[in-house]
């Protein structure tokens, strides 16, 4: 199978309405916001959806959530091992890798294993072995998500009907809570897929796919308490297919070429030679 043999770019515009798209744990899980305001999703994040949606739809995938994984692996370095064997820290992990998970030759990775300790002659102090890191430099890059214009966050207080401990005849202050959500906000996120890159992950133009058919439903089967079934929706996917590997345009032009309206409707600049597709949400 050859790898990616055109650059491609592409955009994500989506709607958020109550619902916390994305929270921060350092401050008390509120939807994250920048400084002035406008509402932010990480590339983590949507990274994280993207993995989930893909395994869903029967790929294999290295970075899990472990209340979705599909083995009996404890961590990212046990189930490199029980899949890698012996091979697993050779020369041979990144081609092994790159061939087994498609997040790993899509995003990227970076195999991480500690140094071991090593005891020495009688006499000698214990010493450490060199730790070893092997880094994967995935082509496909996602940008955070910004909202269009500056959200408007509403907090609200929460009680629990029943004690969670005790006899149940108290009930202290640690049964209240807050949940945060912002009302109603569109938001639009951007990525890139380098071919150069693919050439040492092995990334195909099917793989290249298999993402434009998973970005329209990157929200299903995501709900939670947070996101309730139907709150957090793509609207809308534009896809640029340049004719050449290095591509007609840089990644930044294309990317400036799309204006977000703050009702979810898009304007696109024309760039010659370069045909954008629109693909409704799912």
């Amino acid at each position: 199978m050859t790898s990616l043999q055109n650059k491609i770019d592409f955009a994500v515009v989506l709607s958020v309405k109550h619902a916390n798209p994305n929270g921060d744990p350092l401050n008390g899980n509120r939807p994250r916001t920048d400084y002035n305001g406008f509402g932010e999703i990480t590339d983590v994040c949507i990274k994280r959806k993207l993995r989930d949606r893909l395994l869903e739809s029967g790929q294999d995938i290295f970075v899990q959530s472990d209340d979705r994984k599909k083995d009996d692996a404890t961590s990212l370095k046990d189930r490199a091992e029980k899949v890698l064997g012996k091979a697993f820290g050779s020369s041979e992990t990144t081609k092994l890798a790159c061939e087994k998970w498609f997040d790993v030759r899509a995003f990227g990775q970076l195999f991480a294993m500690t140094s071991k300790k090593t005891k020495k002659k009688e006499g000698e102090e214990e010493g450490d072995t060199k730790g070893v890191s092997i880094p994967i430099r995935g082509p496909v890059t996602i940008q955070s998500a910004f909202s269009q214009e500056p959200v408007e966050i509403t907090s609200t207080q929460i009680t629990k009907s029943v004690s969670g401990e005790g006899d149940g005849s108290k009930r202290g202050s640690d049964t209240m809570g807050m949940k945060h959500r912002v009302d109603g906000a569109i938001y639009a996120f951007f990525g890139s897929m380098n071919p150069q890159l693919a050439e040492r992950t092995g990334f195909s133009d099917q793989d290249a796919e298999v993402v434009k058919q998973m970005l329209p439903k990157l929200f299903e089967n995501d709900a939670s308490s947070a996101r309730p079934e139907g709150s957090m929706e793509v609207l809308k996917v534009v896809w640029w297919k340049h004719n050449s590997k290095a591509g007609q345009y840089s990644s930044a032009k294309v990317h400036r070429s799309v204006s977000v309206k703050s009702n979810g409707e898009i304007e696109i600049h024309s760039l010659d030679g370069l045909i954008p597709e629109i693909i409704p949400g799912f």
